[in-house]
């Protein structure tokens, strides 16, 4: 409800309604609202004046006078009538809504200061559209009353939880203690005594307590409207063309002889079933919104998540780097240390060398020094010869590079940042994740004759870049998927197909980052027309197919390839469901093709039998619960929970006959697994049938039972063993689901009337383990009683 008060409020004062009137351009203002910013205008524009010129104006011309307009959305705040020259100038206001009005006009100056203003005519702009309405005679009072919006007011006000307030305090409001039932106002205490004193005319009013008012005030009898211009007539008719009530007086008088009148209680009706159609579309409308927000909301949830998780990611790779990089400079500061060592070690080893030849020249100086003098010849002469060759032989030894450094006091080591800063401001965000699997839309892939169409999509909130994508199909015989389209486009036509030919089809997505997981496997059926005078059909026996080619994979003619030998090589045509086969005698050269056709006949024609083509699919682990455990290629499945969890199969069936097994690796405490189809939104953590997306039967080592929608239905004799093997045929012709254990039917048809897709489901607990085996032939007791007529 506090959503529709801005309805139930005037755009003028911003308050509720008070005597709402109903402006011809069908909005509402309070009627002292109106009269406030009511402007004058000449008579010379005014509907009488028009009428006396000979202009044909009708009553309600004023509803396209939007060129007398006193506001523009273009102009600069301020109206005025552009058609009288002397109209003074009127700023506009803002009202409470945000609606610029304008406010009534200055009173006209004094006689003896201004000559008598010309005869002027009121003209009411709609603070809303901004429309100019000029009044007539009647003034105001030739706009209706909205008797009904002052009701929906009545009852909103009555309705709201918040205590009476009085209605005379000017500020801040205070609760109110009484109602007076004659004047239907709510007094405060103070303004009681002050406007409602218990003395004269008023001492006969009955003051009831506001909660007693208020009921009295929703009991009270509503107030009907009346005509505007005859106010003791009530409204009885209403004019089509003018669309507003009127009473007998009114068509008495011949205001709307030539107008359409309906009876009002007719129209009220009509009028009543429009809005309530009106309003299931905008309710629906008004949901989608809701639902909308809702999703915006989760959105925003889930953004402040993935931000903090994404900052979180962020600052790990940031510090990440900087240990890198601490490390790195531990490392080079450990070469520094080690540099710095050796160039003191050096030094400080050619110090102390130096520092002894040093010792030993001084002595040696010192020596013969002492020496020389001495006045002894013959003393001297003996040892001058020794003691010259040993100063020279000790100066030769200072010459041969013993006075220069060994090492230089600069480091030869440069440290070469340019490449890391480059790198660093470099550093920027790139795609971090792979695109999600893309969706297969079903309702847009078709097969036609020998061609199929496939349509796919991204997941609808999925951010991540895509640059292209690669659609795959199998050979038509369960052989392994080959490339038949790569590139950005997300529809794709596949010709040259084998007519009655079963084909699996997958896509996946590719961006910088990498290639997504495949989507799900969509099993498609060509098809023969009949109708075709000469098509290819696919050979009945083992083959290898050429390589394939993108929107064109399979060759029209099938050629036996080397690994059979003995086989001659044979040109296939068919018309209708014949087929000439036509024999090469020529030997394989190198090239193993080439052969000549045109020279010998055709062998006698000959019938054969269209093969049906089996699906080979696996166990799907992106869609199963998380307590299954896979092995053996997602052929081989078990849990890890006591609690059933359900696993599909990676391919689904629309149509055909389909038909797989399920072999008991392990089967221990009684654990009741179920087999079966189920949608691909089913519950993955009940049991197989506990909702409405699953068929299946369940078994234990004597019994078995077929359960749809927590529905239990034909339980028949026969469980099952480890080694036991259950068989699920889905028949989609006839729209059946039949169940078999080691090849004995059990029970009758289990389900019937299926429609839609449905893939193969299996659930379990810890206690069992199944294998899958699929690409097998429809069993002998299903095959004898189709051929049945």
């Amino acid at each position: 409800m506090e959503e529709m008060e801005e309805e139930l409020k005037c755009p003028v004062c911003g308050s509720f309604y008070r005597e709402p009137i109903i402006l011809p351009c069908s909005h509402n203002l309070c009627q002292a609202c109106a009269r406030n910013i009511l402007v004058q205008t000449p008579d010379s524009e005014s509907p009488q004046s028009r009428r006396a010129s000979g202009s044909a104006v009708s009553d309600y011309d004023y509803l396209d006078l939007d060129k007398m307009s006193l506001y523009s959305e273009a102009d600069s705040g301020y109206g005025s009538y552009g058609g009288f020259a002397s109209a003074p100038t009127t700023p506009c206001q803002k009202s409470p809504n945000g609606v610029r009005v304008f406010p009534p006009t200055a009173p006209p100056p004094p006689a003896a200061l201004a000559p008598p203003p010309p005869p002027r005519n009121a003209c009411l702009t709609c603070p809303q559209c901004h429309r100019s309405l000029v009044l007539d005679e009647r003034g105001l009072r030739g706009f209706p009353r909205n008797r009904l919006l002052e009701g929906v007011i009545d009852r909103y006000q009555q309705g709201r939880a918040a205590a009476l307030r009085c209605q005379l305090c000017e500020k801040a409001p205070k609760e109110a203690a009484v109602m007076c039932e004659q004047c239907d106002v709510f007094y405060c205490d103070p303004c009681r005594l002050r406007c409602h004193p218990p003395r004269g005319p008023l001492a006969k009013h009955r003051l009831v307590p506001p909660a007693q008012g208020r009921v009295s005030r929703r009991l009270s009898p509503r107030k009907i409207s009346t005509c505007t211009d005859h106010e003791l007539e009530n409204h009885s008719m209403y004019c089509v063309q003018c669309k507003s009530p009127v009473c007998y007086q009114c068509l008495e008088e011949g205001k709307h002889s030539s107008h359409e009148v309906k009876a009002l209680g007719a129209m009220w009706k009509l009028h009543k079933s429009q809005l309530s159609q009106a309003l299931n579309g905008l309710s629906d409308r008004a949901k989608e919104a809701k639902e909308f927000l809702v999703q915006l909301r989760n959105m925003v949830q889930q953004i402040q998540e993935n931000s903090v998780e994404f900052e979180a990611c962020l600052v790990a790779q940031c510090d990440a780097l900087i240990d890198a990089l601490n490390r790195r400079k531990a490392q080079l500061l450990s070469r520094v240390n080690k540099e710095h060592e050796h160039k003191l070690k050096v030094v400080r080893d050619q110090i102390s060398h130096c520092t002894v030849k040093l010792r030993q020249t001084t002595g040696l100086m010192e020596y013969c020094l002492e020496v020389i003098k001495e006045n002894d010849p013959s003393g001297f002469l003996q040892i001058s010869d020794a003691l010259i060759r040993r100063v020279h032989l000790t100066e030769d030894q200072w010459g041969k590079g013993t006075l220069t450094p060994r090492m230089t006091t600069d480091f030869d080591l440069n440290l070469d940042n340019a490449p890391l800063l480059q790198s660093i401001h470099q550093l920027d965000f790139v795609q971090m994740k792979v695109p999600a699997p893309p969706i297969l839309q079903l309702e847009e892939c078709c097969t036609h004759n020998n061609s199929a169409t496939l349509s796919w999509k991204q997941p609808p909130l999925s951010t991540v870049q895509v640059e292209g994508y690669i659609l795959e199909l199998d050979d038509g015989n369960g052989g392994q998927f080959r490339e038949v389209y790569v590139g950005k486009e997300t529809m794709c036509t596949v010709d040259g197909l084998h007519f009655n030919s079963t084909y699996s089809a997958r896509v996946k997505a590719f961006n910088k980052t990498g290639v997504s997981p495949y989507s799900k496997t969509l099993v498609l059926q060509t098809s023969e027309d009949t109708q075709s005078e000469e098509q290819t059909l696919p050979f009945p026996v083992p083959l290898e197919r050429s390589q394939l080619r993108r929107m064109s994979p399979f060759s029209s003619t099938l050629n036996l390839q080397p690994s059979f030998p003995g086989r001659s090589y044979f040109e296939l045509r068919s018309s209708a469901h014949q087929l000439s086969l036509h024999s090469s005698l020529q030997s394989l050269n190198s090239a193993g093709c080439n052969f000549d056709i045109q020279g010998t006949p055709y062998s006698q024609l000959v019938d054969i039998k269209k093969m049906v083509a089996v699906a080979w699919f696996s166990f799907d682990p992106a869609s199963a619960h998380a307590d299954i455990i896979f092995s053996n290629d997602n052929l081989t499945v078990t849990c890890n929970s006591y609690d059933d969890r359900v696993v599909l199969g990676k391919t689904g069936f629309s149509k055909g006959l389909h038909y797989w097994e399920l072999s008991i690796d392990r089967y221990d405490n009684h654990p009741d697994p179920a087999f079966g189809v189920a949608r691909i939104d089913v519950l993955k953590d009940a049991m197989l049938g506990k909702d409405d997306k699953a068929w299946a039967m369940y078994v234990d080592n004597n019994r078995s039972w077929f359960m749809h929608n927590n529905s239990h239905t034909n339980r028949t004799e026969g469980g099952i063993t480890k080694g036991a093997t259950v068989g699920v045929l889905l028949d989609l012709t006839r729209r059946t689901l039949t169940f078999s254990i080691n090849e004995d039917q059990q029970g009758p048809v289990a389900f019937e009337n299926l429609e839609g897709l449905f893939f193969p489901a299996v659930s379990l607990n810890r206690n069992v383990q199944v294998t899958l085996h699929t690409g097998l032939p429809v069993p002998e007791f299903y095959a004898s009683r189709s051929a049945m007529p």
